[in-house]
């Protein structure tokens, strides 16, 4: 057979190749080994001493940040590749809306990269970024709005830009505002049809826990509020939120000099559409934790029909107040939330995918009528929340608390090394696996300098994560058990605890939830 000899061939030339060009003979020999006689320690006869490329210093990627005259912070990180992410982030967000119609933020996500002064339609704006590669995304959350553009680093200057015209010049047209309006239309119908109600359950637990105040107003605009929002509503809103001190322009991929050039070029002494009159009412509440319940019966018996049905269940999610992201117990809860981890019933993997997780071995595995109980923390620039979804057939709905308080409990209880190492293992993972995208990186520069006009990097990051103990665990349970709970509850409720005995369990030794006596079964 002629086969194996076409593998041989290319090796035989390239061997060759390497005698013509006068590579030494010790390197081209068949066994591919050192010459008879030189130990591996000794450098090889005829072959010029290899040159290191040095290995530059930590300083050269620091996150680097500048703040222009008007108060608009630039900040920078290098990363390798042809591709940058830039984008601005702006401290506006759903907890700033108390004096506003609830939505706008909302409407704003959806309004965004529509047309500007210099860019006719969306369809123009696209158009400009397909030049250099590019895409565009605006999201929406709690605290803050971030519009981000991933392009070729050259195209730099026309992203700055678009962003500044996108965020300071939108045209707001009418046309605009009514799709809009359809689209959120069309999204609060798809949140309370969709088989998963975790972004509902989020919303409540919210609600529950900071009862009518900040983080706790409503995400989503109510659809009783969109005819009510025009153009003019959202300039009234854009004047006070949209200043120049509340943003920081974020890049990762391209050189410091550069951004703070294009930043200065288009973001400094810009008159915005709505007018450079002073921000009058800016909202500086502090996020007041109440705790409370919020209760939603409705029909899940139909939520996901089709060839593998998902069988009616109840949605329960009972949180605590933790801490803002700024506190330095942040890390231990952080610790604390990858140590209860969880899922689905039917996620599979190994370790690494957290099946040595708390909610796994103790809910999960001993209770295979527990659909779902995922650990959760949220956490803002002045509060924090850790709580835990659990889902279940609504006969068992008592149980499945009972079995989520209990875990509460635990919680205080002690840490096995072994268990402790392991979540800190998985959590720099996570940190790092995260950290190797680029938009990740572009959200963690902007999110940190806004918040404290620096960042802390990951290796600092993972040294805080190294440094928590046991006692450390303990401690920040403890405190966070002495709160009331915040609990959201949806689907058939007939069975649901009393928010007085959820309070109780939580505050008992064991968890346990009172015992009710029923006369009459």
């Amino acid at each position: 057979s002629t086969a194996p000899m076409h593998g041989f061939a290319p090796r035989l030339r390239g061997a060759a190749a390497r005698r013509r060009s006068g590579a030494p003979a010790a390197l081209t020999s068949s066994a591919g080994g050192a010459p008879p006689g030189v130990p591996l320690s000794c450098p090889l006869p005829g072959v010029p001493k290899a040159v290191f490329a040095a290995a530059e210093g930590r300083e050269r990627f620091e996150t680097r940040v500048t703040a222009l005259e008007n108060g608009l912070r630039v900040a920078s990180q290098r990363k390798f590749g042809q591709f940058c992410t830039v984008g601005l982030l702006i401290n506006s967000g759903s907890r700033h809306e108390a004096k506003y119609l609830s939505g706008i933020s909302h409407f704003l996500e959806k309004l965004a990269f529509s047309s500007t002064a210099q860019f006719g339609s969306k369809d123009e704006i696209l158009l400009t970024l397909e030049k250099h590669g590019g895409i565009c995304d605006c999201q929406a959350s709690r605290d803050t709005i971030m519009y981000a553009v991933s392009a070729d680093a050259k195209g730099l200057d026309t992203v700055v830009n678009l962003l500044a015209d996108v965020a300071l010049q939108p045209r707001l047209s009418d046309e605009e505002i009514e799709m809009t309006r359809m689209a959120i239309r069309f999204e609060l119908e798809d949140l309370n049809m969709r088989p998963d109600p975790e972004p509902l359950l989020t919303e409540m637990i919210h609600a529950a826990a900071y009862r009518e105040n900040t983080v706790g107003l409503n995400r989503f605009c109510p659809v009783e509020n969109t005819n009510k929002i025009d153009r003019q509503v959202l300039h009234s809103y854009l004047r006070n939120y949209y200043t120049p001190d509340r943003m920081v322009l974020a890049g990762v991929g391209i050189e410091h000099e550069q951004l703070v050039e294009c930043a200065k070029k288009y973001l400094l002494g810009v008159e915005p559409v709505w007018g450079s009159a002073q921000a009058k009412d800016v909202d500086r509440s502090v996020a007041q934790y109440t705790g409370g319940i919020v209760k939603v019966e409705k029909d899940m018996s139909d939520v996901s029909l089709g060839p593998t049905p998902i069988p009616e269940l109840t949605h329960i999610m009972i949180g605590l107040e933790s801490c803002s992201f700024l506190e330095e117990d942040f890390i231990p809860f952080a610790v604390l939330n990858m140590m209860m981890g969880g899922g689905g019933s039917f996620s599979a993997g190994g370790p690494g995918k957290g099946m040595f997780t708390r909610l796994y071995l103790n809910v999960l595995n001993r209770h295979h009528w527990m659909y779902n109980a995922t650990s959760y923390h949220h956490s803002y620039e002045d509060t924090g929340l850790l709580c835990i979804h659990a889902s279940a057939d609504p006969k068992q709905v008592r149980e499945m608390v009972e079995i989520i308080t209990r875990e509460f409990i635990l919680m205080a209880g002690a840490v096995g090394e072994v268990e402790l190492e392991r979540a800190k293992t998985q959590l720099k993972s996570m940190l790092m696996m995260n950290l190797e995208s680029r938009p990740v990186i572009f959200e963690d520069v902007g999110r940190q300098v806004l918040a404290t006009n620096t960042r802390k990097l990951p290796h600092e990051l993972c040294a805080l994560i190294s440094q928590v103990k046991s006692a450390d665990i303990k401690r920040v349970v403890t405190k966070m058990l002495h709160k009331k709970p915040a609990v959201a509850a949806l689907g058939d409720l007939t069975d649901l605890p009393t928010y007085e005995h959820i309070q109780a369990a939580l505050s008992s030794k064991d968890g346990r939830l009172p015992r009710v006596y029923r006369l009459f079964r």
